[in-house]
């Protein structure tokens, strides 16, 4: 997410405050009139899949195209192209571990950060271009300690797939002040900027586990900052994903409705906003229709992004839904007080360690 700037929308403050006041999440467990949790997952999935606006194509095509790479370390990689909906189609990037399969699987999704010129390479060390392998040698350096995840988990022992979303590499790049524009085109046409992101990572989601290297029943969606936005909202949305890790991407709404967050600045918070769903469910309520999955969210106690005190309410919400299904040993919530909005290597192995338990068991 980009830097904090401004000191709130524009607008009257008393009207943003009493609406604020009016956000009083009806459908969220605990508060919805349905008790039977399975019931409630169902009933909570439906509206959010109605927020979405764009509507779920679950039959259509995949038509891949595989172009394959030079070999990584213990592992074999690929380009594959994708149809993801009826209007996109989009390369990624698909690693698979040398040795007989089916493998556990990572759908990694990546991060916003303000940097368009690349995505997937974000995640995944590119060899087929050297002018986004240097991007991307600096960002993994800043963000990553110089990691790679999908190589990372691929060494593991991990099929890893991972797409550009629209607006960034291959797909953009965006200008940052574009974004704005690209969201309020897609509203003009029925449609929606976040709704486009949940639907092609669903699609995503459900190719990966349709692979016959992959083992359907060990498929986690995993991201950080943007990406961990992403990864629980697979989890919430798609029955493909099977287990899910949020790395710096989780808290109350109220708590980000403050001067100066992102979500107040338009831009980049296009990308993770549902038009209308906070009338009815809080964020870590959506996280939460991913239960009872294996889920970790993972932050750091000093990231500007997003105040302690929407992590500790997310986290409060997101163990009592977990609680509802006698499932809370499958929730790991954890806070590094030391760190701040990064995914550096102890941060990394952590998320490795935790996919491992519910993946390899």
């Amino acid at each position: 997410m980009p830097p904090h700037g401004g000191d709130g929308p524009p607008g009257p403050p008393g009207l943003l405050d009493a609406l604020k006041d009016d956000l009083t999440f009806p459908l969220a467990w605990g508060t919805s009139p349905v008790r039977d949790p399975a019931h409630w997952r169902r009933a909570a999935r439906t509206v959010v899949e109605d927020a979405l606006l764009v509507p779920a194509e679950p039959a259509l095509p995949y038509d891949p195209e595989h172009i394959p790479g030079p070999d990584g370390d213990a592992y074999a990689r690929e380009l594959v192209t994708v149809t993801l909906t009826r209007r996109t189609r989009a390369r990624g990037v698909l690693l698979t571990p040398h040795g007989t399969g089916p493998f556990p699987a990572v759908l990694l999704l990546h991060d916003h950060g303000s940097r368009f010129d690349i995505g997937k390479e974000k995640c995944v060390r590119p060899w087929y271009d050297d002018t986004r392998l240097v991007s991307a040698g600096e960002w993994a350096a800043r963000h990553f300690d110089g990691r790679f995840p999908g190589d990372e988990l691929a060494r593991r022992g991990y099929a890893v797939l991972c797409f550009d979303a629209l607006g960034w590499g291959e797909r953009g790049p965006l200008v940052y002040e574009e974004q704005q524009a690209l969201a309020s085109t897609l509203y003009q046409l029925g449609s929606s900027l976040a709704g486009l992101h949940a639907r092609e990572d669903q699609r995503a989601a459900a190719f990966l586990a349709g692979l016959d290297r992959v083992d359907a029943r060990r498929v986690a969606a995993a991201g950080w900052s943007m990406g961990g936005y992403r990864a629980w909202q697979a989890a919430a949305l798609c029955d493909h994903v099977t287990a899910a890790a949020s790395v710096c991407w989780m808290s109350g709404l109220k708590q980000l409705l403050v001067p100066g967050s992102n979500t107040l600045r338009g831009q980049s918070a296009f990308h993770m906003l549902h038009p209308g769903l906070a009338r009815h469910l809080d964020l870590p309520d959506v996280a939460g229709i991913a239960a009872p999955k294996p889920m970790l969210f993972l932050h750091g106690g000093r990231d500007p992004h997003f105040p302690a005190d929407g992590v500790r309410a997310a986290y409060d919400r997101l163990r009592t839904v977990w609680r509802s299904w006698d499932a809370e040993e499958r929730l790991r919530l954890r806070v590094r007080p030391d760190h701040g909005h990064t995914f550096d290597s102890p941060m990394q192995d952590e998320t490795y360690a935790w996919l491992d338990s519910v993946l390899h068991p």
